[in-house]
């Protein structure tokens, strides 16, 4: 494990059971502290955070996602201004926050990112850290615990359990800042902490740039080899782009790979949806939700559990930009939208 992961898992686990980092603490009516949410300015325009901010405690905006020795925490009235009513920050003139404007492509429209060497938003990040009495219910996701009895099962004996991530760059880790931070990872992480006994085992079997195509020519080399006791599985990105696959392919796609790998092994399978890309990027097709219902079609039809990030990740996009929750500012999530990803998971009941 290199140091920036170490890192985050020592941050993390030292938080355990007041807030997930870049999370909030779950009740009714309490209030909830929500962390590590990405905001990007765009010179003075307000600027909205997912929920309404409590006056106490302090909101705090800072420059990493991690705090550390190089972190700097910006000041209120000097770099900053906050309406509470509205949920808004706003970016002063002499601010020392990032001005997303001078991002190369700020204000293009249909563009191809082909032509814009060294694009995306990790420079223009600032990480807002504050109380929230949030309404309703986030994540919006059902137990999927009776369909993951083996695994459920294992963990609790504290048994061997492999799982092994399969899909497209995004679970691959693009633009995740540590491999600590992959959502998948993160699940994995807390699973251990729930159940120290168990020897959870977790494997990296995605490729970037795939779609379920070419999932199906990897699966004997990147999921049935590992002879895994959990496999997740997340396409559609790829195949939702022009020239992709098209919807009634992709929805039997996942299927056979479903069928697949339980012929081959004793593996409990999740299948996740993706999230829409960047509205302005020229070579998405922009009808994710059809793909993201495919999927969740595709885990009834075969009884598997079904994470459905696609409808929370929305949820929270409701009041964010694409900007705020974009790595690369296409279709990759930042470490924020990785932790979207991870809390979906959580939900799942495990």
């Amino acid at each position: 494990m290199d140091l920036l992961s170490f890192r985050a898992v020592r941050w993390v686990s030292g938080l355990a059971g007041l807030f997930f980092l870049g999370g909030c603490v779950h009740g009714p009516d309490r209030p909830r502290m929500q962390s590590g949410e990405t905001v990007v300015f765009i010179g003075e325009q307000p600027a909205s955070l997912a929920f309404l901010p409590l006056r106490s405690p302090a909101l705090r905006v800072r420059s990493t996602y991690l705090p550390g020795s190089d972190t700097v925490t910006y000041a209120e009235g000097r770099d900053y201004r906050v309406d509470p009513v509205a949920g808004t920050l706003r970016r002063t003139p002499d601010s020392r926050l990032p001005d997303f404007r001078t991002n190369r492509l700020f204000g293009q429209e249909e563009f191809d990112h082909s032509r814009f060497p060294g694009f995306g938003n990790g420079g223009f990040f600032a990480f807002v850290d504050y109380g929230t009495r949030a309404a309703g219910t986030w994540p919006m996701q059902t137990s999927q615990v009776a369909l993951l009895p083996k695994t459920l099962a294992k963990l609790r004996a504290g048994g061997d359990v492999k799982l092994v991530a399969f899909g497209d760059s995004i679970t691959a880790g693009g633009d995740a800042t540590s491999p600590a931070l992959i959502f998948w990872q993160r699940w994995a992480d807390e699973l251990r902490g729930r159940y120290p006994t168990a020897r959870l085992t977790a494997v990296n079997g995605a490729t970037g740039g795939d779609t379920t195509v070419q999932g199906l020519q990897r699966l004997q080399a990147k999921v049935l080899d590992e002879r895994p006791d959990l496999v997740l599985i997340g396409f559609g990105m790829n195949d939702h782009n022009r020239g992709g696959v098209p919807v009634p392919q992709f929805e039997a796609n996942l299927k056979e790979l479903v069928a697949r790998i339980r012929a081959a092994t004793d593996a409990e399978v999740v299948l996740f949806s993706a999230f829409p890309p960047n509205p302005r990027w020229r070579y998405g097709s922009h009808h994710m939700e059809d793909y993201a219902v495919a999927t969740g079609r595709a885990a009834h039809d075969t009884g598997c559990a079904y994470a459905d990030v696609f409808r929370n990740w929305q949820t929270i996009a409701a009041r964010k930009k694409p900007e705020d929750l974009l790595g690369n500012d296409i279709n990759h999530p930042n470490d924020f939208g990785h932790w979207i990803y991870f809390r979906v998971l959580s939900a799942l009941g495990l």
